[in-house]
């Protein structure tokens, strides 16, 4: 039995959601529709018999965004394998691959990019936190 595969980019949803750099333009520049959207940075390549098994395909990424989303990925239980590589060092594409025990791929992905960005936040906040901390504990210095 010959695999079918879904190349579909993901819902506008998945982009919304997050707020790393999955880069997207509000209408293809070949679309002939008006409402036709296109999602440039995530591509998903999966079968349709086995929605548990997927890989993305993420453009203008590099081992910074990937290597953040597989150590996210590899933390959720419901994961069962995570990699990621990068075709070729001069091509700004990374492919990741997900398997899970059975939950849809993309649901997943979603979740480990909900939360990559939560973390993302409490870092940021922390640091934000930790700088007025030291200008009001050294505010006879001149720190700007």
């Amino acid at each position: 039995m010959k695999t079918q595969y879904r190349w579909k980019p993901l819902e506008p949803e998945v982009l919304a959601t997050s707020s790393l750099a999955l880069s997207s333009s509000s209408r293809s520049k070949d679309s002939k529709n008006p409402g036709d959207t296109e999602f440039s940075g995530v591509m998903e390549h999966g079968s349709f018999s086995d929605l548990s098994k997927s890989s993305f395909s993420l453009t203008d990424e590099d081992h910074t965004l990937a290597n953040s989303i597989r150590f996210t990925l590899n933390q959720d239980p419901r994961v069962t394998f995570c990699g990621y590589s990068i075709p070729h060092p001069s091509d700004n594409r990374v492919n990741i691959r997900i398997q899970t025990t059975g939950e849809p791929a993309t649901d997943i992905m979603k979740d480990a990019c909900q939360d990559l960005m939560l973390v993302c936040k409490h870092v940021r906040e922390t640091f934000d936190q930790a700088v007025v901390d030291f200008k009001k504990s050294n505010n006879d210095m001149d720190v700007n």
